[in-house]
């Protein structure tokens, strides 16, 4: 008697993927703040404070470059045994290594050991958010009612702002503290928090059944051996597409957040406080904003929803800069909200854009890479970029806004390309889901 067909639940795997990438980027985050406020001093000890900042977000960057082994890993685990299994692994580890964290002893506990332990913990995060982000995207997707994959999909990318906010809330609570209690202990507690939002989401996924387009794979026994390679066997080209069309979605976040941090303390002489809060509100913002521009790219079409919003993400950035320039909360936050409503609505649609690029079989590897890499590169390269930019043009905020967008250009190009490559795409002549 032939097993009967999986039942979807699509509720409740877009709330799994939520609460899972809203955990894995709120451990992100507070690693990242973390890294800016008291890294340095504790683990990376030296004569000059520069030398030890620059070291602590050296080890933050190593998160980054561990992102696309994890990619590969997990997109393997979730191509050949299954979505579930690999996300139940990816929120488990991620977990762990946060809490370890928050219980690591100081280079003045342990010497040169503290700091070694600390950057194999971040390569354990890096590997975890490498396999999160394709699997949440894909449970929610594969598990949608039919024609609504986008909007479904669009879940695993809202755990982003959802995870920044929860990270500001912590640190901001914890930030209040006295100072010498907060560098002692004060700021281990975001890390430990982390241990009760694993729990949660564990049970949460717990409850969600296999994706059931994989299942159909495993029943006719159409997975391969090696998805990677047979991904860029048959795909390499479309992997190279989806690359370029993940950039404003990466590179944007970290231009309007971590860049802009920057440049609005060092050339506007915003205090960090300041800046932090205008940003706090805008994340808000964006949380609105990205379920509403899945449900209207669903209604006008994911592919010209996206051309439209990387569009306008290209203009954003004029008034943008001309706003921050005033220097005022106001100003700044709608400015700031400008941009981030173009580049974080063109980043909630793109989620189920490039899962349909794919065939199942190799689904999970080929978006895992095709975003991973894409934030290898434009998420550590973005803050740099626009550091030397504002450096070498002081006082000049248009050849900022040009960088911006050239990147918003990249990713309208690769998405006018793949959408013109109807005939070499998985999803070609079907309808979504």
């Amino acid at each position: 008697m032939p097993s009967a067909a999986p039942v979807r639940q699509p509720a409740r795997a877009a709330a799994a993927a939520f609460v899972g990438t809203m955990i894995e980027w709120y451990d992100f985050y507070i690693y990242a703040t973390a890294a800016a406020l008291v890294f340095g001093a504790l683990y990376f000890p030296s004569q000059d404070p520069f030398l030890s900042t620059m070291a602590s977000f050296g080890t933050f960057a190593v998160g980054f470059f561990a992102r696309p082994l994890g990619a590969v890993v997990f997109g393997h685990i979730g191509d050949r045994i299954g979505r579930k299994k690999a996300l139940m692994a990816t929120i488990v580890m991620m977990g762990i290594a946060t809490v370890c964290i928050g219980l690591l002893p100081t280079y003045g506990q342990i010497g040169v050991l503290a700091p070694v332990l600390l950057i194999v913990l971040r390569v354990v995060q890096g590997i975890a958010v490498g396999g999160e982000w394709g699997g949440a995207v894909l449970m929610a997707g594969e598990h949608a009612p039919r024609g609504r994959r986008t909007f479904f999909a669009s879940f695993a990318q809202l755990g982003s702002p959802a995870g920044l906010i929860l990270s500001l809330v912590a640190f901001r609570l914890v930030s209040t503290m006295d100072p010498a209690d907060f560098l002692s202990w004060g700021w281990r507690l975001p890390f430990l928090a982390s241990a009760v939002l694993l729990l949660v989401g564990a049970c949460i996924r717990l409850g969600v059944h296999e994706s059931p387009e994989f299942e159909h794979e495993k029943r006719s026994r159409l997975t391969v051996k090696l998805p990677i390679a047979e991904v860029f066997r048959s795909s390499g080209l479309l992997v190279a597409l989806c690359i370029g069309a993940n950039t404003l979605g990466v590179a944007g976040v970290y231009f309007t957040n971590t860049f802009m941090i920057a440049y609005t303390t060092t050339y506007l002489g915003v205090t960090k406080s300041v800046i932090l809060d205008c940003l706090f509100l805008v994340a808000i913002i964006q949380f609105v904003a990205q379920p509403l521009a899945a449900l209207l790219a669903e209604k006008i079409g994911g592919a010209r929803f996206l051309k439209l919003s990387a569009f306008l993400a290209m203009l954003s950035p004029y008034p943008m800069f001309l706003l921050v320039q005033g220097a005022s909360v106001p100003s700044m936050v709608l400015g700031i909200a400008l941009a981030v409503v173009c580049l974080s609505s063109f980043y909630s649609v793109i989620a189920g854009f490039v899962s349909g690029v794919f065939p199942t079989r190799v689904r999970y590897s080929a978006i895992s890479i095709g975003y991973h890499v894409c934030g290898a590169i434009a998420g550590g390269l973005t803050p740099l970029v626009g550091t030397y930019l504002a450096h070498r043009f002081v006082g000049q905020w248009w050849p900022l806004a040009v960088f911006f967008t050239g990147l918003a250009g990249v990713s309208l190009l690769c998405v006018v390309a793949l959408d013109a490559l109807r005939h070499r795409r998985a999803d070609a002549g079907a309808p979504e889901h």
